[in-house]
């Protein structure tokens, strides 16, 4: 008897073989109903029936062998479709292309879209063969425009597919950031840039392509923007050329952080101007708010692949320089420790991720001191994902914080200056954070991260350029 129970197990396991369908595959058994509840969809035994009330108005087509199905908004339009990981032989469907003679003989995976209507369901999207072995299928659970499909391969490697017009398209997994430090042009950089290069694309020529080659490029604009040459200005109180703004946008940047101890050198024209130009060039502008705009915005959000990103961007002070009562909210202050975690609450439910730009800690210090290190820790116990700094023009160490509940926060205590004229030698050296966001089993996290350090260089002639 034990004998035959093997031979049967063997035969069992040889039939699954010849079969063609890998071994690897789960065949799933599922009962759920569409969003609306009038359609009940059950799969069972590889096959899926759909009920309309009580009556089953459709059942899979013979030869395909279905191993997940789900209920889901695949097209952003409102109405659920019905959706099937599934298996049928031949790579193509009933036209193939012209440069193919036959379909293949052997069982391979597609995705099946459905529409749900009363008396029956309709075909709407039917894949040819996925192109990589996929072992679960999973909505994000997000609507429209972030709605995504995400698709589990065999060694846990993930695809993100985003719906088309003419059905799901594969995009890319990763979204990398790069953040640059502070642009802190004193007289002889805005005199130069004036007098033989007014475009000033000159700051940012030797970082383009880092620009280029990131998702999301920030750089933090340490003072703010004039178009009145009589408001030009260096130390104590600043005023920037507009051109230099235009630099900004012309580099391509997507997210500018004005929220720094010199944000009020101008007064409030200054930060007006400043986020004006900034938004009227469709680069978003953090941490000032100009009059007009309403409550106190504490965040904005930026979308890439399906992911939300929440961004922060606060600053210690400004150099004793009072922020009218009549709009609290032109510089966002690192001051309210309760205030803060209610709004990063805030964010965390709208977000996949947060981020902080701090300007913050000591002058010409290579340390966190302690005021860094208390906000620090209060961004961890309030589940911020990354933490970028500025202020103290110099670099100083960045480290990945694991907080009691597990949360992982990476945090850069400074990237130094990008451009400035400080005669000192620790504050010509800089570096731009980098990280990447990937798409795991568990969803997006963080994947990798570094620093590329830079060198302010003088050049004859009085040309001051990041290296």
């Amino acid at each position: 008897m034990a004998l035959a129970a093997a031979s049967a197990v063997v035969f069992v396991l040889c039939a699954r073989l010849q079969s063609g369908i890998p071994t690897w595959v789960r065949w799933e058994s599922s009962t759920f109903s569409d969003r609306t509840g009038m359609y009940t969809v059950a799969l069972n035994r590889k096959t899926v029936s759909v009920k309309y009330d009580t009556c089953v108005i459709w059942t899979s087509p013979e030869g395909v062998k279905v191993q997940k199905a789900l209920s889901w908004d695949v097209d952003n339009d409102g109405v659920e479709e019905l959706v099937l990981l599934c298996w049928k032989k031949g790579r193509y469907g009933a036209h193939r292309p012209f440069w193919v003679e036959k379909d293949e003989d052997t069982w391979s995976q597609h995705l099946f879209v459905y529409a749900y209507s009363p008396d029956k369901i309709s075909p709407k999207w039917m894949s040819s063969y996925i192109g990589q072995d996929v072992a679960d299928m999973t909505s994000n659970n997000k609507e429209a425009p972030d709605a995504r499909l995400w698709l589990r391969g065999t060694e846990d490697e993930m695809t993100s597919w985003v719906w088309d017009s003419w059905g799901f398209k594969k995009e890319d997994t990763e979204i990398s950031f790069c953040v640059f430090g502070d642009v802190l042009v004193h007289e002889p950089i805005y005199r130069y840039g004036l007098q033989n290069e007014p475009d000033f694309g000159f700051l940012f020529e030797n970082v383009q392509q880092m620009i280029l080659d990131s998702d999301v490029a920030v750089i933090n604009q340490e003072t703010p923007l004039t178009d009145n040459p009589a408001m030009y200005g260096d130390y104590p109180r600043f005023g920037t050329p507009a051109q230099v703004g235009q630099a900004i946008v012309d580099a391509g940047f997507d997210v500018v952080t004005c929220a720094t101890n010199h944000a009020l050198d101008r007064g409030v024209d200054g930060a007006r101007f400043t986020k004006h130009f900034f938004d009227a060039h469709q680069v978003v502008c953090l941490g000032i708010q100009a009059d007009g705009e309403g409550a106190e915005k504490p965040y904005a959000l930026i979308r890439r692949n399906g992911v939300c990103f929440a961004l922060f961007n606060y600053t210690y002070g400004t150099n004793g320089i009072r922020i009218p009562d009549e709009n609290r909210g032109l510089v966002h202050l690192l001051d309210d420790a309760e205030k803060i975690r209610g709004d990063l609450a805030k964010a965390r439910s709208e977000a996949d991720f947060i981020l902080v730009f701090a300007h913050w800690g000591t002058e010409y210090a290579t340390d966190p001191d302690e005021f860094q290190k208390t906000w620090t820790q209060v961004f961890l116990e309030s589940g911020v994902d990354v933490v970028v700094g500025t202020h103290p023009h110099t670099l100083q160490p960045y480290e990945l914080r694991t907080g009691e509940d597990g949360h992982r926060m990476l945090v850069y205590y400074s990237v130094g200056n990008f451009i400035s004229a400080q005669p000192y030698k620790r504050c010509v050296r800089g570096g731009a954070a980098q990280f990447t966001i990937a798409l795991t089993p568990a969803g997006y996290q963080l994947d990798a991260y570094g620093l590329q350090p830079m060198t302010i260089v003088w050049h004859p002639g009085g040309k001051y350029m990041t290296e």
